[in-house]
């Protein structure tokens, strides 16, 4: 079996002996030690195994290793900077998100991925962008708000939330 090069949250890294056709989930967990990104469904429906690849948001277990080969891959892991919690993740304890918690490293990183795109997104943009993460505890409203709470943090405005949140 290859090697696989991987830059995985700023690091490049040496993966040895892996099948190129092991799913990226896989190797960051097993091979990485990087457990943040969770198993939900193994079919790129849920959404728990969400990292971004060049900044966008895509399912690690629906990616197989070699197909990330020189591609930028962050984590839950990866965003924060140092010790400082990306506003995503204060945000997400301010508005006490998480119940189980089982789903929110997916949640967080595709709601970063937005953030990236549309920094200041409304309702409708917030939940387009989150539909294809599934949280068994259905905390979506306080979903929506931690992305609104994050989105002023990220711009230092007061963004207009059409009154819905």
């Amino acid at each position: 079996m290859p090697d696989l090069q991987l830059d995985v949250n700023g690091r490049q890294l040496r993966i040895i002996d892996v099948d190129p056709s092991t799913p990226l989930l896989w190797v960051l967990r097993d091979q990485l030690g990087l457990v943040g990104t969770k198993f939900g469904c193994g079919g790129g429906y849920c959404g728990a195994c969400t990292v971004h690849l060049d900044g966008n948001a895509v399912r690690s277990c629906s990616i197989t290793a070699a197909a990330v080969a020189g591609k930028r891959i962050t984590t839950i892991e990866g965003l924060s900077k140092g010790n400082e919690l990306h506003p995503l993740q204060t945000a997400w304890i301010e508005h006490d998100v998480p119940q189980c918690g089982y789903c929110q490293s997916g949640q967080i990183m595709s709601a970063a991925a937005l953030l990236s795109k549309t920094p200041r997104p409304n309702d409708g943009q917030i939940d387009d962008a989150m539909s294809g993460n599934l949280c068994r505890c259905a905390t979506y409203i306080r979903i929506r708000k931690a992305i609104h709470t994050a989105a002023e943090k990220l711009s230092g405005e007061t963004v207009n939330t059409g009154g819905t949140v």
